[in-house]
């Protein structure tokens, strides 16, 4: 594994894999749970007709030469079965790592690689995976409830527990972590004369943005069982008032 990447070959991923792929030259990446037999589920956002020409959508059609069932979601559901040719849309093949250690997760210069956060056992992921394809995962968020996130929930069980903050996906902490960075440390450009100082000090302050909000470390995240997952985001005015039960953190 690499800085920068963290790409495989297809012989080398397990079912209960966490899986991803760069899209529109390595802009941005979207992730899955491999779940054996070249197929993947994951999670993307909802569209109009008229817009099923465009992004994820177009990978999920019916016409798979090679497996019928590719694309299959419920109605209203963004939660999608596909094969791997169709998630990967001729894209590289990468494996998201788990249980990675401080100083590893400081020098991925990319966010949405890696997490310190363990993986709970490949058939717990499967299940939770193959659940969520029958049942949905609410509404897609880019920055709150993305691919990633999914793949994420599935491995770990946790969830976040404030809706209103950024969510678990390092992706999207990246691209807030960024400016952020940069905006913090621009008051102390005056103190730091040397560009290559201003640079690496900016560089650091976004790393450590990255790192407290992953959630293999941060506090407002809660294991939650995937039977319960429904009420806990609040699907329908029917599930309101239901007591949530969460996992033990040892499954």
């Amino acid at each position: 594994m690499g800085l920068l990447t963290n790409r495989v070959g297809r012989n080398e991923i397990k079912p209960g894999d966490h899986i991803y792929t760069y899209r529109a030259v390595y802009a941005y990446t979207h992730h899955g749970i491999f779940v054996g037999g070249s197929k993947v589920v994951h999670f993307n956002r909802l569209k109009a007709l008229s817009d099923a020409d465009d992004d994820e959508i177009s990978d999920l059609s019916s016409s798979c030469p090679t497996f019928p069932d590719c694309g299959f979601k419920l109605p209203n559901s963004g939660v999608v079965l596909s094969c791997l040719d169709c998630f990967l849309r001729d894209g590289s093949l990468h494996s998201f790592e788990y249980g990675v250690r401080q100083s590893v997760f400081l020098t991925r210069v990319r966010g949405g690689t890696c997490t310190t956060a363990a993986s709970d056992p490949p058939e717990m992921v499967i299940h939770r995976a193959m659940y969520l394809l029958q049942n949905g995962f609410g509404n897609y968020n880019v920055f709150r409830k993305n691919c990633e996130d999914f793949a994420l929930y599935c491995k770990t069980g946790l969830l976040t527990v404030d809706g209103h903050h950024v969510g678990s996906s390092g992706q999207a902490s990246s691209v807030i972590g960024a400016p952020l960075a940069a905006l913090l440390s621009s008051p102390l450009k005056m103190l730091i004369p040397s560009p290559v100082g201003v640079a690496t000090l900016t560089a650091g302050m976004y790393c450590m943005n990255r790192y407290a909000t992953d959630f293999g470390v941060r506090s407002d995240v809660v294991k939650v069982a995937v039977e319960n997952l429904v009420e806990k985001l609040g699907y329908g005015s029917s599930h309101e008032g239901v007591i949530i039960q969460y996992e033990d953190s040892n499954p």
